[in-house]
């Protein structure tokens, strides 16, 4: 059995939410590993060990080795809670690994060949990815840490489904028993509105032009409308007649 990393741990006694809140503030994440034939037990690892290892795409999908004092234990990854928004680890589980017994673990699916797929060489193409994992079942010495998913022969409208993977022998893949869901796709840009042209851009009044001619012709309308004015002449008014 190949394992790919080497975490150092420690057991804990303590639990409870208040011990798992004094180890984050001592820059340690709480865990738990369990499975096989042994009893769960509480651990800590470092955080900042932790998190640089959490970049890495293959710690996800491989065989980790626990190291607790002189004591080590194989094991996956299962499930790692993070802070909402601060880049932290809040818990983290581990499930041992035992020889002789099937594991279910995710692992990443890698993509070749799309650049010379006649879909996006020749045809103008784009990809577009549906998975980028699958869930499998194997033994512990039989599991790969990728499944490659060639698309250098994939057409425009074409897809790779499921049940047209290279598995490796000894591996099962879960997702299958369900549906043969497709994988990857080589789809037909979307198609964009065409810009307007010189001819049509002058033919079309720019904003208020027609407005204000129509406002112009009301006005001249009223104008004509209205009654001419003329200056009446007023008479002066009539002196009292002298008594």
């Amino acid at each position: 059995m190949k394992t790919s990393f080497e975490l150092v741990a420690e057991f804990r006694e303590t639990q409870g939410k208040g011990a798992s809140r004094r180890l984050r503030h001592e820059g340690k994440v709480p865990a738990i590993l369990y499975g096989g034939h042994s009893e769960a037990r509480a651990l800590t690892l470092s955080h900042q060990k932790l998190l640089i290892m959490l970049e890495n795409e293959r710690f996800y999908s491989t065989i980790l080795n626990l190291k607790v004092g002189d004591q080590t234990q194989a094991a996956i990854l299962k499930d790692v809670q993070r802070h909402p928004y601060k880049n932290a680890i809040v818990h983290i589980d581990f499930q041992r690994v035992e020889d002789n017994q099937k594991i279910r673990i995710s692992i990443p699916l890698h993509f070749v060949g799309a650049a010379v797929s006649p879909g996006v060489k020749s045809q103008g193409g784009i990809v577009a990815h549906m998975r980028n994992e699958v869930e499998v079942s194997c033994l512990p010495k039989d599991l790969p840490e990728f499944i490659e998913v060639d698309m250098s022969g994939l057409s425009l409208n074409e897809s790779i489904h499921l049940s047209q993977l290279k598995i490796p022998d000894g591996v099962e893949l879960l997702a299958l028993a369900k549906e043969d869901a497709a994988v990857v796709a080589i789809h037909s840009p979307r198609a964009e509105e065409p810009e307007p042209t010189a001819a049509a851009a002058g033919a079309a009044p720019a904003e208020g032009a027609v407005a204000a001619p129509a406002a112009a012709a009301g006005a001249d309308a009223a104008k004509k409308a209205e009654p001419a004015k003329t200056d009446a002449k007023k008479e002066p008014a009539k002196k009292d007649a002298k008594k």
